[in-house]
């Protein structure tokens, strides 16, 4: 059986190592003039598109030597909000009032949780060092719900950074102490990302009482969120949105049946700007996209529904994209190329990624335009041979099943029966 087990024991291939002349597409990457140290160029949408997924084949070379660098965007990856009980809960001088313990660090929206329909309440808000000491006044803000009207409620606050380590709320509306089940905070960024415009749509169709617009996304683009221009009128609106996401056939895949099912989102567009003896302004016009990658490029299906109000004729809708820059140690007035285009790589490990520090004032480097590797090869197919011929592994094992069935017969028939007792 020493054949089979060689057979099984094919080694697999390493992964394939990066060599210029298997990548199809590249682009120069030019630091600003004198420009040392750390630098960073701003990733298109175009780079996506022809890179594998997540960009990990990405490539940067000096001359013919591999160059370490990082992708970074100015995405944190915070905590989710932690809800905080509310403390000392209850009325004085004919308002909620109550409490709350911060976390330590910086905040700013708080999600207020309170029960009920058909209100409008004005927060004031002031914090302190400790719940004994003297209290600064933040703000007052308006929550309201409108669910009669159709126009949706918001009960979020939107403070200033804010770092006190108690809060206070007065609430002066129809909240009793027992709608009040507490906030919701979340740690502050400590910068608003950048974002490029992945696809865009200026014309709604309208569909009955929907109004629907029809985006196309190339393949492998990321999309992080759904930006909507509404126009002056109307000034207060509440419409419920739904987002499909499906890929588009292509010539090696042209029937709809081999795709995969349309990926769904939902969400609410708000805007209220009126005033009840309140000042109102809250608006919610970006949604969070559905999270979708399906390989391919894909048409997505924005539905606003309209319910039996007139149409809004929005300016337009975008997709966009964080900003995502390449960063590199550069060596003064050097030139470098960035390739990629090779399906087979995997992403690199570089030890740049370990100690990169963001600057916030690093110099630009510019990114030339997409052109194909003048070198360019096809890699020839690495994989190990039980990949590249899986039904000869199946096969190998139905083989070994029926060897192994063959012996156990042969060897319970050489089995001599007990001597019978006389």
């Amino acid at each position: 059986m020493k054949w089979l087990a060689a057979f099984l024991l094919i080694a697999a291939a390493a992964d394939p190592t990066p060599e210029i002349r298997y990548f199809q597409y590249q682009r120069s990457v030019q630091p600003s003039s004198g420009a040392s140290g750390q630098t960073c160029a701003v990733l298109d949408t175009q780079t996506f598109v022809h890179a594998s997924p997540e960009l990990a084949d990405l490539r940067l070379y000096r001359d013919a030597s591999e160059v370490p660098y990082v992708i970074h965007s100015a995405v944190q990856h915070l905590p989710a909000p932690r809800p905080i009980a509310p403390l000392n809960l209850g009325r004085r001088k004919g308002k909620t009032v109550f409490d709350a313990d911060m976390p330590e660090g910086e905040y700013s929206d708080l999600q207020l949780n309170v029960r009920g329909q058909n209100f409008l309440a004005t927060v004031t808000v002031s914090g302190s060092q400790s719940e004994t000491g003297a209290a600064t006044r933040i703000g007052s803000y308006t929550i309201f719900d409108f669910t009669g009207q159709r126009l949706g409620r918001s009960t979020v606050l939107h403070l200033p950074k804010s770092n006190f380590r108690v809060l206070h709320f007065e609430i002066d509306g129809p909240i009793e102490p027992d709608h009040v089940e507490g906030i919701s905070a979340a740690t502050a960024p400590a910068s608003e990302p950048k974002y490029l415009t992945v696809s865009d749509a200026i014309r709604f169709a309208q569909k009955g009482h929907d109004s629907v617009a029809e985006v196309a996304v190339p393949a492998h683009v990321p999309v992080d969120r759904i930006v909507f221009v509404p126009p002056a009128e109307p000034v207060n609106f509440s419409r419920d949105v739904s987002i499909d996401v499906a890929e588009i056939p292509s010539e090696k895949n042209e029937t709809a049946e081999r795709l995969p099912a349309p990926i769904s989102g939902y969400g609410n567009l708000l805007r209220i700007h009126r005033v009840q003896g309140h000042a109102i302004n809250e608006e919610r016009l970006v949604l969070d996209p559905p999270q979708v990658f399906l390989g391919a490029s894909a048409k997505w299906t924005i539905t606003v529904v309209n319910g039996d109000d007139a149409p809004i004729r929005f300016t337009s809708v975008r997709l966009e994209m964080v900003q995502r820059n390449l960063c590199l140690e550069a060596t003064a007035n050097a030139s470098y190329v960035l390739y990629y285009g090779d399906k087979a790589l995997v992403s690199p490990r570089y030890d740049y990624s370990a100690w990169f520090a963001p600057q916030a004032n690093a110099p630009v480097a510019t990114l030339g335009p997409e052109k194909i590797n003048g070198g360019y090869e096809q890699r020839p197919d690495q994989r190990p041979f039980t990949e590249k011929h899986p039904a000869l592994l199946w096969l190998a094992l139905i083989v070994v099943i029926l060897l192994l069935g063959l012996i156990a017969v042969r060897s319970a028939k050489r089995v001599e029966p007990p001597a019978q007792m006389p």
